[in-house]
């Protein structure tokens, strides 16, 4: 179930909730003799989260473990996009503290075909569908290199929960996930639990074969340049850009909406969210945060003779690059 070789010497931090998914990575990972430590935020919107800390603590302490936890704020809205900026943040600030090599989250099979269905339903093309990977890397937002391992994507929620209850391991159920209000738990109840009941050997093989067209589509996107937080991409065709740009921004830590992708589609020369620089020049594709600087002639002078796009170069200028 589990293909330790993948993060077995390195140096390892759980994002762990104590919920089925997680509990049983945690516990495989003890199977398998692979360091880690453990990583808990408390969002304090149900009556057991104080229960389900104490119980990460006392884990992590059984084990010898070190455990990190965190209160999060009560947001009055948008609670699923700030609890995911906030933990994520969290996760973040201890790789960087403790010099983590990897993040490792509990996501699995079922995780997976919900955000596929989510993203068909809203428009998206093979990249963003097939969104989830077992691997990617990533950078914080003071630099630090880290990478983001997904190791039970190919596992049901129910073959964790078997896998738990076989070995009468404790874990905790959420009752949030009942309330179909909120997007992910409607598509899950209506859509994906089904699904997965009835075909979860095709849909494996399904997101396998996905998997391999999407590195065949990435063919032909080839990174030319990469310091700080610049990119410069070298592009087969044009119809390239969005892709490039869509799997580019998410190294970066930035997902881009539907509109967002279609408004690259369209102007060759965009500022997204007001954070983001993509400028198309020919079959080279230009990436950078946004920002502003007075710039004095002989900057302007090297970089209209490198031909550096005009919304790169303020970046480039206060980064020292040229």
């Amino acid at each position: 179930m589990l293909h330790s070789s993948l993060f077995e010497n390195s140096k390892n931090l759980l994002a762990f909730s104590g919920g089925i998914d997680s509990s049983a990575l945690f516990f495989l990972l003890i199977e398998h003799n692979i360091p880690f430590d453990i990583a808990h935020v408390n969002y304090g919107t149900r009556t057991q989260s104080d229960d389900e800390e104490r119980s990460a603590l006392k884990l992590a302490n059984d084990h010898n473990l070190k455990a990190y936890t965190t209160k999060a704020p009560q947001w009055e809205s948008h609670f699923e996009a700030n609890a995911r900026a906030f933990r994520y943040q969290f996760f973040e600030d201890l790789i960087e503290r403790h010099q983590y090599d990897t993040l490792l989250t509990a996501h699995q099979l079922d995780d997976r075909l919900e955000w596929f269905l989510m993203r068909l339903a809203k428009g998206a093309g093979i990249a963003e569908l097939t969104g989830l990977e077992e691997m990617s890397d990533r950078k914080t937002t003071n630099g630090t290199l880290y990478r983001l391992i997904r190791p039970l994507l190919k596992q049901t929620k129910e073959e964790l929960r078997n896998y738990l209850d076989m070995h009468r391991l404790p874990y905790f159920v959420d009752e949030t996930n009942q309330d179909t209000t909120i997007e992910r738990n409607h598509f899950r109840k209506y859509f994906s639990d089904p699904l997965i009941a009835q075909y979860a050997s095709g849909i494996k093989r399904s997101f396998g074969y996905l998997q391999e067209d999407k590195e065949v589509l990435k063919d032909g996107i080839r990174l030319l340049f990469a310091v700080d937080e610049l990119r410069i991409l070298a592009l087969k065709t044009p119809q390239q850009r969005v892709r490039a740009a869509d799997q580019t921004l998410k190294e970066l830590g930035y997902l881009l909406s539907a509109r967002q992708r279609k408004e690259i589609e369209l102007h060759p020369s965009i500022v997204i969210g007001g954070r983001w620089v993509v400028e198309a020049q020919d079959l080279r594709l230009y990436i950078a945060p946004y920002m502003s600087a007075t710039m004095p002639k002989f900057f302007k002078e090297l970089c209209r003779k490198a031909s550096l796009p005009a919304k790169i170069r303020p970046y480039c200028f206060l980064k020292n690059i040229l």
